[in-house]
């Protein structure tokens, strides 16, 4: 009995190998990920099928209970009898796959042993289907675990060869020596059977580990370099840039040297051979001019595809990799290796991803870019639609002051050149101080004050500390204008509207109040939000406010509108504070 144990240690060592060998298939892999399918049934039936039969003739020839030498058997004689450790892969077979793929292995040993075996060919043939189901439907008890512990692996490996033992000794037409063959193998059959399902279960438990730790390994390096990538790229492929890149990506890979370059020149190269290697020098290899012209990346793999000058450098071969931005290849990301041996599968993949990588921090750089500028334009149309009619009005009010009142004419001349003045410089900026945004209300308020002199005060409480905040130019004007055309458009005496600015502890709270006759509910909850059709004009003016606000300060500052108990109406909203 401790011969045939060592016996078939020997032989299921062989099949280990083999076994560790498959679970290096990708195949393999869908699993233990759960993922069956007719055809992954049909697939790993056959491969665990296989495994078994090969497990059958490399077990042990029993001849009257004594082991006896043998190569391949095609079929045992009455007196012999084959023990083998195929067993083992239809129980992983179904602990792995499931009952449909262990049934299908089983069958595939059951139907060769039926007619390679002798006497026990009966109980043999049965037995490998009923151990793949029955391994099959116990795995669903594990099915929340990513894969079953050896331990327990270890105890179902168990049963499958004491029921072999019981269908021996009831199908048999010789009891005394079944008993005896029983007697024989059954210990060496549960024990090697048990513990090489336990090997197996910790070899996949290994592969496994090692596979994911070494792909989140990969992968957070990937975010790494995305990470600290993105803050240089956001500024263009540049001379600085490109030197930031490469050394990063040079420390990342830990590779003999990196390089990046445009179209025409070497923007950087950092790492072995830069004292040749240098920025500025225009582009001469042909596999450089390969690639930035089919856009495709090209490998150098000895010294004369590379096609360096001196005849010492350290560097033997490259990856070549496109860089495009909005679909153009506009430059070059080259990796240099010391030896042509580096040059692995897995070294060109990575190569590939950095370069999609790249090029894909470089097109959110350009979007970036392009978004900026497009709201920038946007904000210049809408501050270019905010005075039109002031200052048609104040034109008009100067025109007919110039005669009865020369010098309210000159101070209406003096306010309205020092409003434009600020208008224009406002707009060579997206946010400004308030203090600026102030002087620009107290010289429109100074226009209106003798436009309304006897209708209208205003009022303007504004706390110390508050100069340095920033908002969108153009923000308080047109809202103290709203208020005067709108607000108090059917108050012919009395109008009065406050201006209030309190500083409190993260942003500046800014409210204008006046007095009028407040908003027709009808509107009030669209205001702001989208224009507003009036006979007097479009009502763009909230509208574009609350479209700039939001636009540079985020929703936290959108106008907040509505009609107070007292009478009129209030907009209020607020500004980080800086």
């Amino acid at each position: 009995m401790g011969e045939l144990t060592v016996y078939l240690f020997e032989r299921v060592g062989l099949m280990l190998i083999l076994a560790f060998m498959l679970t290096r298939v990708s195949l393999f892999r869908y699993l233990l990920d759960r993922k069956i399918s007719w055809e992954t049934v049909v697939f790993h039936s056959m491969i665990f099928g296989t495994f078994a039969v090969i497990g059958i003739q490399f077990g042990e020839l029993l001849d009257e209970a004594s082991t006896i030498p043998h190569s391949f058997e095609s079929k045992l004689i009455q007196v012999e009898t084959l023990v083998g450790s195929a067993l083992i892969f239809i129980v992983i077979a179904g602990l792995l796959g499931g009952p449909f793929v262990g049934f299908g292995a089983g069958a595939i040993t059951g139907s060769y042993v039926c007619f390679f075996l002798g006497e026990v060919a009966f109980a043999s043939s049965i037995i490998h289907p009923i151990a793949g189901i029955l391994a099959g439907l116990t795995a669903r008890f594990f099915s929340q675990e990513r894969f079953i512990a050896p331990a327990k692996a270890m105890f179902i490996g168990m049963f499958p060869p004491i029921l072999h033992m019981g269908l021996l000794l009831i199908f048999t037409t010789t009891p005394e020596k079944s008993a005896a063959l029983v007697n024989t193998i059954g210990l060496p059959l549960v024990i090697t059977n048990s513990i090489a399902i336990a090997i197996f279960t910790t070899m996949i438990r290994v592969a496994l580990s090692e596979q994911e730790q070494g792909a989140a390994m990969e992968t957070q390096r990937a975010l790494r370099i995305a990470e600290e990538a993105l803050p240089h790229l956001k500024q263009g492929l540049g001379i600085e840039t490109a030197a930031d890149i490469a050394r990063l990506l040079q420390n990342e890979l830990k590779i003999a040297a990196v390089s990046i370059t445009n179209k025409h020149q070497v923007l950087a190269h950092i790492g072995l051979g830069s004292d040749h290697h240098k920025q500025g020098e225009m582009l001469q290899t042909h596999l450089s001019h390969t690639a930035l012209t089919i856009g495709e990346i090209q490998i150098a793999v000895n010294r004369e595809q590379i096609q360096c000058i001196q005849p010492d450098c350290p560097l033997h071969s490259a990856i070549i990799v496109p860089l495009r931005q909005s679909g153009e290849v506009v430059g070059l990301l080259k990796l240099y290796f010391q030896h042509p041996q580096q040059l692995r599968a897995v070294e060109i993949a990575i190569a590939q991803g950095l370069g999609k990588l790249v090029s894909n921090q470089l097109d959110v750089a350009a979007a970036e870019k392009m978004k900026t500028l497009l709201r920038e334009t946007e904000l210049r149309n809408l501050q270019a639609q905010a005075h039109p009619h002031f200052l048609f009005n104040t034109l008009n009010l100067i025109s007919a002051s110039i005669r009865v009142n020369p010098e309210l004419a000159r101070h209406l001349i003096v306010q309205l050149g020092r409003f434009m003045r600020l208008n224009l410089k406002a707009t060579t900026s997206p946010l400004i101080r308030l203090e600026e945004e102030m002087k620009h209300l107290y010289a429109y308020i100074e226009i209106v004050k003798v436009r309304f002199a006897d209708q209208l005060t205003i009022e303007c409480q504004v706390d110390q500390g508050t100069e340095t905040a920033l908002i969108p130019p153009f923000t308080l004007q047109p809202l103290v204008e709203n208020s005067i055309k709108h607000g108090l458009k059917h108050v012919p005496i009395g109008g009065r509207i406050e201006l209030k600015i309190h500083k409190k502890e993260e942003h500046v709270e800014v409210e204008i109040w006046d007095n009028g006759i407040g908003i027709p509910e009808a509107i009030i909850d669209t205001l702001g939000k989208e224009p507003i059709e009036s006979g007097e004009g479009n009502g763009i003016g909230l509208y574009n406010v609350n479209q700039r606000l939001i636009g540079l300060l985020g929703m936290r500052s959108a106008l907040q509108i509505k009609n107070v108990s007292s009478g009129g109406c209030s907009i209020s909203f607020r500004i980080p504070y800086s």
